[in-house]
């Protein structure tokens, strides 16, 4: 057990979210009871997860995807007065860090995503460093990756590019990250994987040589709060759930 004021300041402290010019409030968002016995983990605060964690008889629901984004509407009705309501009504704690998650160097979503492909990070670009580079070591084909994120994430990802391609320098950075492709492309990388694709990212692909696999962006989200979550769990003797609610996107 642990108070969350003693939860929050270390986890604040952990993630560095000062660093961060951020979308959002990155900490604890709502606040619930002082008491913190179990964690449940997710990457988005939907009401599916905010009833899971209930039922789990979660006392902080730590999250990627929290609330009160940037240029939102600031009142507090519909989905949003739900959501709220529902966490204050059961005395619940909701937590969320967005690109302080993305970023962390042993906890992150980049490197806990990186791991899955057995790809450590040898360098990072672009804004507050999101985007990892690394090396697979030896050229495969790029069929070969693709199958391999099929096999790892449970889904089908979308490729942009000649599969039979031969890659081995490969840059990523998870979520909707597809803006970052000109950043991968100036690298000099062969193929660049992210979350999401945009009408652009075909053209860029195309054009520059560098292939692009959108592998999902929720998909390529689950592993960093997984890894914060159990980090929690264990520094101060508690019980963490990890509570998957799927979306294709």
């Amino acid at each position: 057990m642990v108070k969350i004021n003693e939860l929050s300041h270390y986890t604040q402290q952990l993630m560095q979210a000062e660093r961060f010019k951020d979308y959002c409030p990155n900490g604890l968002q709502v606040e619930g009871r002082e008491e913190i016995r179990k964690i449940v983990t997710g990457v988005t605060a939907s009401m599916a997860l905010l009833e899971a964690a209930h039922r789990a008889e979660a006392d902080l629901i730590l999250v990627h995807h929290g609330y009160f984004w940037r240029n939102e509407d600031a009142r507090i009705i519909g989905i949003k007065r739900n959501r709220i309501h529902f966490l204050l009504s059961n005395h619940l704690n909701l937590m969320a860090y967005h690109l302080p998650l993305d970023a962390h160097p042993e906890l992150g979503n980049n490197v806990q995503f990186g791991q899955l492909l057995g790809l450590t990070p040898v360098d990072y670009l672009g804004e507050a460093s999101l985007v990892a580079v690394g090396d697979l070591g030896q050229a495969i084909p790029l069929s070969s990756l693709v199958e391999k994120l099929k096999v790892q994430l449970e889904r089908q990802p979308m490729l942009i590019g000649d599969p039979q391609q031969m890659v081995r320098r490969v840059a990523w950075c998870t979520g909707a990250a597809q803006g970052y492709m000109d950043v991968a492309i100036a690298s000099g990388v062969d193929v660049y994987i992210s979350g999401e694709v945009s009408e652009q990212t075909t053209h860029q692909a195309l054009e520059s040589g560098v292939s692009y696999i959108a592998a999902g962006h929720h998909a390529t989200e689950r592993y960093g709060i997984q890894a914060l979550g159990h980090h929690l769990a264990e520094r101060f003797d508690l019980e963490h759930e990890f509570i998957d609610i799927k979306n294709p996107v």
